[in-house]
């Protein structure tokens, strides 16, 4: 092994593809990113699906470039590591062809599911009080979508599988996905860390053939080795192991240095989450599991905001044109153009909130997103920075429901992902929470993260805690400006926490007299 042996990670997003090279002390040493045409196509309202050409196509971009740009670097690789994006999953028949494209997490299509469960099934829902919420989730599983509407497709599937594990496949031949990736509307054990059962309760909500699952490895072990044509392709050396990490998510929580039940891993991205690890199984909420951490015996519990962070994306197409044109011309993101407002506005937006259910929450499978509070007042200024406050309450709101589930109380809190890059945005979340925010020496914590399980498993560190001493490093903590705290701690609880029980009704009713679909 090379005396400063280094870790290829591709980081494969929503939108999309990082390939970063970090040394053993933490540092990038290469970066290569390809941002994917578009993030994905729309054959029909609400349905989002994107060719797997376009993943495998951007890793063997970005792996060339690096090739090419550092080519003593690529000679002190040691290993690779994927870190993809979840619940996004593709058929293949048995000589590996790609039956269809794959459905992204983002899509809203629902299958009729006009088969009942087994009764055994609904009594265990309806004791819990979760029949909707997994009537929905049972709709919205994209392999009883396919298995109504594309038999034939389904009918030749030998395998169904995540983009995660595609990948593995294209780069090394084998079929298979770690344990700590394996996350979507999947039959998955994830308390035992293997696939369900037959008999298991929710294991006929998928509709999933146990044959057509793939092979599952534990993180730190090794899916296969780059084979001689991915080598051609990519630019990696023929033979270099490929080890087994985690999901974005989970390597980002890793990434940030959240492996306590001290700290929360809050993540700003196309999807706003937050996480933190326990040894303790604890569900989040009732049959949402906690999911599998990269460093084994640990949990992520977790809650998700859909379309979190894509709010900024949607306000920049909608409402801030001018930022975007001006922001091309500076060679600069828009949302850094933006940031720069957000200190105009005081805390709380001078009465404008925002309820961010722009998608349906496993709770709340009817919400919608809504802005109270308008007055004469409000810019669109007020508008951006009640988007971001109002994904804060939301995390918020989730932080004191994991803190009351698992009995554990969080003292800090982490943030990483696109919206951790601005000063403000991290201030105003320490306001909220009343809590010191902290922030690695990257913001691709989730590749850093991917990569330390890559040193780990290599036996360059011989556990997670020399690796993490060694490559995680903390700016300067962001404390909580007390005056602004209070005003958060009143709107939340006075305001933002009934708001949703107050408007369900009326979101019912709009569903009823405009028969929207849920």
């Amino acid at each position: 092994m090379t005396d400063s042996p280094l870790v290829l990670t591709f980081d494969c997003g929503t939108q999309s593809m990082r390939a970063l090279i970090f040394d053993r002390d933490g540092n990038i040493v290469a970066k290569s990113q390809y941002k994917y045409p578009q993030a994905y196509h729309s054959p029909e309202p609400g349905w989002t699906e994107q060719s797997m050409d376009v993943y495998w196509e951007s890793l063997i971009k970005t792996s060339k470039e690096i090739a090419e740009k550092y080519p003593e670097e690529m000679k002190k690789i040691i290993c690779v590591t994927i870190t993809p994006f979840r619940d996004s999953y593709t058929c293949v028949d048995k000589e590996g062809n790609f039956l269809r494209d794959v459905i992204v997490w983002l899509d809203q299509r629902e299958a009729k599911c006009c088969e009942p469960l087994p009764l055994s099934s609904r009594i265990a829902f309806s004791l819990v009080g979760m029949t909707e919420a997994l009537n929905v989730q049972r709709k919205i599983t994209k392999s009883n979508w396919i298995k109504e509407n594309q038999p034939e497709i389904w009918a030749k599937t030998y395998k169904y599988i995540s983009v995660g594990c595609a990948l593995n496949y294209l780069l090394t031949g084998q079929m298979k996905e770690s344990v700590a990736s394996n996350i979507g509307h999947v039959p998955f054990d994830y308390k035992n860390k293997k696939w369900k059962s037959t008999n298991d309760i929710q294991f006929s909500m998928f509709g999933i053939e146990t044959e057509k699952l793939c092979e599952l490895v534990d993180p730190l072990g090794t899916i296969g080795y780059v084979t001689e044509e991915a080598s051609k392709l990519t630019g990696i050396p023929k033979g270099l192991p490929l080890i087994a990490t985690g999901s974005d998510k989970g390597c980002e929580t890793l990434g940030s240095g959240v492996t306590d039940n001290e700290s929360a891993s809050l993540s700003f991205g196309t999807s706003s989450t937050i996480q933190f690890s326990t040894s303790k199984y604890v569900e989040p909420i009732p049959l949402l599991p906690a999911y599998p951490a990269v460093i084994p015996n640990l949990y992520n519990p977790e809650v998700q905001i859909y379309r979190g962070y894509w709010m900024v994306t949607w306000f920049l197409k909608e409402f801030a044109q001018k930022e975007v044109v001006m922001a091309k011309e500076m060679g600069c993101a828009a949302e850094d153009l933006l940031n720069k407002y957000l200190e105009q506005v005081p805390a709380g937006c001078n009465g404008l909130m925002v309820q961010p259910y722009w998608a349906p929450q496993l709770k709340q499978p009817e919400g919608r997103g809504a802005i109270i509070g308008f007055n004469s007042s409000h810019t669109r200024v007020h508008i951006y920075r009640a988007i971001i406050e109002g994904i804060g309450f939301a995390l918020y709101d989730a932080m004191l429901n994991l803190e009351k589930r698992s009995g554990n109380k969080i003292k800090y809190v982490s943030a990483a992902g696109g919206g951790s890059q601005s000063d403000t945005i991290c201030q105003i979340t320490a306001d909220m929470f009343g809590l010191p925010v902290r922030r690695i020496q990257t913001y691709e914590a989730t590749g850093l993260g991917s990569s330390i399980a890559g040193f780990v498993g290599m036996g360059v560190y011989k556990d997670f805690d020399e690796a993490m001493s060694k490559m995680v490093h903390y700016q300067p903590l962001i404390l909580p400006d007390e005056k602004n705290h209070a005003v958060y701690q009143k709107l939340y609880s006075d305001v933002y926490k009934g708001t949703y029980n107050r408007l369900r009704p009326l979101y019912l009713k709009l569903y009823d007299i405009l028969k929207i679909k849920r």
